[in-house]
């Protein structure tokens, strides 16, 4: 029961970072998103897919690397489409 519960957290974890995924793309803007909750919220999937490993819980680590594969992605955009340059940084 605590597996399927799991998954089910999975399935709802899908629900959440897809369609902010696909609002960005459709309208070109990241208006309104809060790059320092993306940073923070990618640092916390780090640690929770680490932790998914560490404990050895095939459900979780598959549920922490989608979403920080996505959330990365939607960092990654955010970074881009607000203006950050590595190289141009002190």
């Amino acid at each position: 029961m605590g597996e399927l519960i799991g998954w089910l957290g999975v399935f709802w974890g899908l629900l959440v970072a897809p369609p902010q995924l696909y609002k960005i793309i459709k309208h070109k803007t990241v208006n309104g998103i809060s790059l320092l909750t993306y940073v923070a919220l990618c640092c916390a999937l780090v640690c929770y897919l680490i932790h998914a490993i560490y404990i050895g819980s095939l459900v979780f680590t598959v549920a922490q690397s989608i979403n920080l594969t996505t959330n990365s992605v939607i960092l990654i955009m955010l970074l881009r489409r607000k203006g950050y340059n590595p190289h141009l940084q002190g």
